[in-house]
């Protein structure tokens, strides 16, 4: 993947999407998408961060493992990618594919709507290694 445009890094991501097992591409579906160049203060804030780089991707919202009827959401479940520090992360690394990067960064998130915690997905995806 050479083209390195917000529209680009969404597409990447629909496609990992697509590639999900039927029944999480189905979950999947209800879940805005949103990339931006980075993260807002606001998020950064809430998780204590400083560094906008630090951040590569997030969920916000309600996992379906946690989800009730008597939930009324003031929104839809989000992931958002953000690109700066992707490309950032991807230009650090020298070794993968920007669209793969992208694909990492979209599971990763997603299986936090499927319910899965950062141990979790530690635990299936060593992607550090």
């Amino acid at each position: 993947m050479t083209d390195t445009s917000p529209d680009a890094f969404y597409a990447a991501a629909q496609a990992a999407i697509y590639d999900f097992p039927a029944p999480f591409r189905a979950a999947a579906a209800a879940v805005a998408l949103v990339v931006k160049d980075y993260p807002s203060a606001e998020m950064l804030a809430e998780l204590g961060m400083r560094d906008p780089l630090e951040l590569t991707g997030l969920y916000d919202g309600i996992p379906m493992t946690e989800k009730s009827v008597f939930q009324q959401p003031m929104g839809p479940d989000t992931v958002w990618l953000f690109r700066m520090p992707i490309l950032s992360e991807w230009r650090q690394r020298g070794d993968v594919d920007l669209g793969t990067l992208i694909a990492h960064v979209t599971v990763h998130e997603f299986a936090h709507h499927f319910g899965w915690s950062d141990d979790d997905i530690a635990t299936v995806d060593r992607w550090w290694e």
